[in-house]
């Protein structure tokens, strides 16, 4: 299962990456690359956050808890603190279409992380 989260969440990246490059094309008013920066943050905390979960998983299943909360923690409050610079940053000019999208990056990667992660702690007990 440690072997399935980095292609998981690498193939996540490209699929995101994709779908931003079409409705970037198809809506030119979306800023494609905040949507990439953001897909690209997320895809190192995804990677931060295993490396964090990994360590845990073996000690104690209080202890992986602590990891997957600690790892969705750190990744949105790294999400919110990067919207709100890009809104202060962009404020006349802000695409509310892309602060959605951003959370929406984040809760696939949230999705994708936790149910890898949690297959891999019921492998490894």
């Amino acid at each position: 299962m440690k072997k399935q989260l980095l292609p998981a969440v690498i193939g996540l990246f490209c699929v995101l990456t994709a779908i931003f490059y079409f409705i970037g094309k198809s809506k030119p008013e979306l800023n494609f690359p905040v949507l990439m920066g953001g897909n690209a943050i997320m895809l190192l905390l995804s990677i931060v956050g295993f490396l964090l979960v990994n360590n845990q998983v073996k000690n104690s299943p209080q202890a992986f808890v602590r990891g997957v909360y600690s790892a969705s923690l750190l990744k949105l409050m790294v999400c919110m603190i990067s919207i709100f610079i890009y809104v202060m940053l962009n404020r006349k000019n802000l695409q509310k279409p892309t602060v959605f999208m951003l959370f929406g990056i984040y809760a696939a990667y949230t999705f994708v992380e936790t149910v890898l992660l949690s297959k891999m702690a019921r492998e490894d007990k």
